[in-house]
């Protein structure tokens, strides 16, 4: 017997197949129903007006059994070319440092303690360059570096070329390599508007290699600065040394009479004999500050 509509019956009672009470259609139709509920056959002597597939609602999916679009083929984007960058900061190019602009007669003298500057510390072995550079960085209200000489030659390690055991061309050559190396790294730390000051024993008697050098490595706008004490000072503070610094008596003292020729020189000198390390970073700015005004002729 067909039942034209409604549900199917549920199958009849059969041993091993569970008790038929319960039964739903669910259990063998899992899921929701497909498609409208059948409709029953029509009537005979009536003609059958074609079906139409039900429209979907607005805001639904895809009609029934239409297969959603195919997705685009992934297409990787160009790699854009990588920037000159330290992590995500962008870092200006370094180049060489310009002429400090001489400020008018009425203006008042520019703050060394503010502006960004790049100043080369001259002396000899015993002046105290190290520790005024050091000082003279540590308490300045701009970001400041400190850059040795003397540090940057000793980074060879294998190989390394000491002037003490004899100057040759291999200490000639790694002094060279260090100044570039620092003149170099000067370059980029202004350019990101950090000042540098630079110690070294530059002698006056070889400019091409000295003084020379530094303005061809930094720029024209390096401020040079001599620190001169009297030999008796440069002695006694050499034999406070140790290791590699610490030179020969006899070598002090041809360094220190070397230096005596950059007086008349027109750069700036410093006698800190008596002068402590505060009281010498404190001239040292005076210094900078005529310097600025009125740049030496070097």
């Amino acid at each position: 017997m067909q039942h034209p509509v409604g549900s199917p019956l549920p199958p009849p009672h059969q041993p091993g197949h569970g008790p038929a009470p319960g039964w739903s259609p669910a259990a063998h139709h899992p899921g929701p129903p497909q498609g409208p509920a059948p409709q029953p056959p029509p009537a005979p002597g009536y003609p059958v007006a074609p079906r139409q597939a039900p429209s979907p609602h607005p805001g639904s999916g895809p009609a029934p059994h239409q297969p959603p679009p195919a997705p685009a083929p992934h297409q990787p984007a160009p790699a854009a070319p990588a920037p000159d960058t330290t992590g995500h900061v962008p870092l200006p190019p370094g180049g060489p440092v310009a002429v400090p602009s001489v400020p008018p007669a009425t203006a008042a003298a520019p703050d060394p303690t503010t502006t960004t500057l790049a100043v080369l510390l001259i002396g000899p072995a015993g002046a105290g360059k190290t520790s005024v550079a050091k000082y003279w960085a540590d308490h300045r209200r701009v970001p400041t570096a400190h850059i040795s000489l003397d540090d940057v030659r000793e980074w060879v390690r294998s190989g390394f070329a000491d002037p003490q055991t004899g100057w040759n061309e291999h200490s000639e050559a790694q002094y060279r390599l260090a100044r570039r190396t620092c003149g170099f790294s000067a370059r980029n730390f202004l350019a990101n508007g950090i000042s540098c000051i630079l110690d070294d024993a530059v002698f006056p008697d070889r400019p091409v290699v000295g003084l020379g050098g530094w303005k061809r490595h930094v720029g024209p706008g390096l401020l040079p600065v001599v620190l001169l004490p009297g030999l008796d000072i440069v002695l006694e503070r050499n034999a406070e040394r140790s290791g590699n610094r610490r030179l020969t008596d006899e070598e002090v003292a041809r360094i220190h009479g070397r230096m005596a020729g950059w007086y008349g020189s027109g750069l700036p000198i410093i006698d800190n004999s008596q002068l402590d390390i505060p009281e010498t970073a404190h001239l040292l700015d005076e210094v900078l500050s005529r310097s600025i005004a009125s740049p030496p002729n070097w």
